[in-house]
């Protein structure tokens, strides 16, 4: 050993004592010296702090479920293959995350090395996301989205004081969205430069072999993109999970506020399943119409192209009048009053907009399909629609999923069906009608081609889902209806979700006087509500089962009441998730107690917390 070498060793020594102080003056008072740690690691250790880390746990609970067969493992093996084979026999261990930090493969090339990393828990199936173990190669490098390296007393957690880790981010090829991250832990004080370059390089290999085979799948993307707009020339969208491809046309005709909301609508298709034709409101007031085109090839399932058509709303011009004046037009816009309807609340565009249209066809005496998600309102609209137009009139509903299955019992419903049409007058609508039995779908297509629509006879109204309804239904029954409409999602019109608080509190509260803080109502408006007025009006009702007067408080709403998913939870999931806010109510908002006293890691109690939208606790 030369004198060189000994003195680098003493340096290095002295200034990991220099870090430990470091790091407990920061455990203990938050205080630090900025002239030992590196800017980096100080920033890390505070959001380690902020994220509650606590600097003696490590990860007690396996993850699962990732998988096996993802671009990211199939890309990366041979990658990693090889890199493990030139790595042979050096003490270090090669590690793949997900985006989220949970390992999902090591490779060890020495043994010793690997022993540890068990020890530590830093194994396939654990997280080592910054919120689960602070400071460290792996999150840390997701965290601040570029190559780090974290030696020694840099780690936040005091069992990874003797490694060090070199990580690298790895990024989607075509949207650079992070997938992964690649990492090369090693003993304290292994040279960090080497490391680093290494792990960088070694993901920008992983990036170039995934891209031969994400790229398949965006390639069929942009082909059936091309292949529409050649075919038609006005907007066209594309949009899978990471893509989103939009037209000149729809560059240049739609505002961004409406790009954005065709994006979203387009997403929520392909969430739902929905197939055909979607009709949605944009916030200018035009009306689209989306036609979803197949995509033959790898992204068929959860990737779509939609051809859209927008309806522009009644020129304000053409409703109050122009005035010439000096060679220009001068137009005096008065705004459209909001339409009220007996029983029904709203003035958001989308909306007001549907209500329009079904009150426009029921006074022309068009039948029409009135599509929508479950608890959008869609029986109550046409009921309120036939009590505006002719209060005294006769409103009769039939929901087809009571109609039983023996052809008995479809006789008994087609003959109640006979009697309403053959009144003349008033509203006929069957709900549910996608769910029509098929026997019962010819009996009322035979019915309805006896009558005909018109102002002086019986007006017939179908609610449907949003999902594609079946052949028989599309062939034989939809022909009878000039008209589909769509009903909005509570989540399309957020801004009317403070008027239908109101309105149902007082309808639920029987006139007790109950009012909304400002973060209760902000927090209601913010849901995104996959029950629409239905689960709105449970929350509601839990609430006041609790409080039948005074000011409500976001802590006084339940769990429903918090959550943000955009997607209907299972029984198990709305369990849990109640769960979870209960504990995080009691224990102040603090993931750490919570997380104990569930049972679960800060990793997963985060992961939930993210995957079922709760919001401040």
């Amino acid at each position: 050993m030369t004198a060189g070498d000994s003195s680098g060793r003493r340096d290095g020594h002295q200034r990991q004592r220099l870090l430990a102080d470091a790091r407990d003056r920061f455990l203990t008072s938050a205080e630090v010296d900025g002239s030992v740690v590196r800017d980096g690691i100080l920033a890390s250790w505070r959001r380690s702090q902020r994220l509650e880390v606590v600097a003696d746990h490590l990860p007690a609970q396996r993850l699962r479920g990732w998988d096996e067969g993802s671009p990211l493992l199939v890309a990366a093996a041979p990658v990693l293959r090889q890199l493990g084979d030139q790595l042979a026999g050096e003490p270090v261990s090669v590690l793949l995350t997900d985006a989220a930090g949970t390992v999902l493969q090591r490779s060890d090339a020495d043994a010793a090395v690997g022993r540890y990393l068990d020890r530590v828990a830093l194994a396939p199936g654990f997280s080592y996301a910054e919120s689960s173990v602070g400071t460290n190669g792996i999150g840390t490098a997701l965290a601040e989205r570029r190559p780090t390296w974290v030696n020694g007393f840099e780690h936040y957690a005091d069992r990874l004081e003797r490694l060090s880790c070199a990580g690298a981010p790895i990024r989607h090829p075509v949207t650079g969205a992070l997938v992964g991250a690649v990492d090369l832990t090693s003993w304290s004080n292994t040279q960090s430069a080497l490391m680093l370059a290494l792990t960088s390089v070694t993901a920008e290999r992983i990036e170039k072999a995934l891209m031969g085979l994400v790229g398949r799948a965006d390639v069929t993307l942009f082909r059936a993109f091309q292949h529409a707009c050649r075919h038609h020339p006005g907007i066209v969208l594309a949009v899978d999970r990471s893509v989103v491809m939009m037209n000149e046309t729809a560059r240049r005709t739609l505002s961004a506020d409406d790009q954005s909301a065709l994006l979203e609508r387009a997403v929520d298709a392909l969430d739902t399943g929905e197939a055909g034709t979607v009709v949605t409101g944009l916030p200018s007031g035009a009306s689209a119409r989306m036609v979803r085109q197949p995509v033959v090839g790898p992204p068929a399932r959860d990737a779509g192209t939609f051809v859209v058509s927008i309806t522009a709303p009644p020129s304000p011009a053409a409703r109050s009048g122009d005035v010439a004046s000096g060679g220009y037009t001068v137009a005096r816009v008065r705004p459209t009053p909001d339409l009220r309807l007996p029983g029904m609340v709203g003035s958001s565009p989308a909306w007001q907009r549907a209500v329009r249209s079904v009150l426009e066809c029921r006074r022309a005496g068009e039948w029409l399909v009135l599509r929508g998600e479950p608890g959008t309102g869609k029986r109550s609209l046409l009921a309120a629609v036939q009590e505006h137009t002719e209060p005294a009139g006769h409103f009769r509903a039939f929901d087809a999923r009571e109609i039983g299955t023996a052809p008995a019992d479809v006789d008994t419903w087609l003959d109640l069906i006979a009697d309403e049409l053959d009144q003349g007058s008033g509203t006929l609508a069957v709900t549910h009608a996608d769910q029509l039995p098929p026997a019962a779908v010819t009996g009322l297509s035979d019915l309805l081609q006896m009558h005909t629509a018109g102002p002086a006879s019986c007006w017939v109204a179908l609610t449907m889902s949003t999902a594609e309804p079946s052949t028989q239904v599309v062939t034989c029954l939809l022909p009878h209806f000039a008209h589909t409409l769509e009903v909005p999602s509570l989540r399309h019109r957020s801004e009317d979700v403070p008027q239908l608080v109101h309105a149902l509190v007082d309808k639920l509260s029987r006139g007790h006087r109950l009012t909304f803080e400002f973060a209760a109502m902000q927090q209601l408006s913010r849901a995104t509500w996959p029950g629409n007025v239905t689960q709105l009006q449970r929350v509601l009702t839990e609430v006041i089962a609790r409080r039948r007067m005074g000011v409500v408080t976001a802590a006084d709403l339940p769990p429903e009441g918090r959550s943000a998913a955009r997607r209907r939870l299972t029984t198990l999931e709305s369990m849990e998730r109640d769960a979870i806010v209960r504990s995080l109510t009691a224990h102040g908002g603090k993931k750490s107690p919570a997380s104990a006293e569930l049972g679960m890691s800060r990793a997963t109690i985060y992961r939930k917390i993210r995957d079922y939208g709760i919001t401040d606790v």
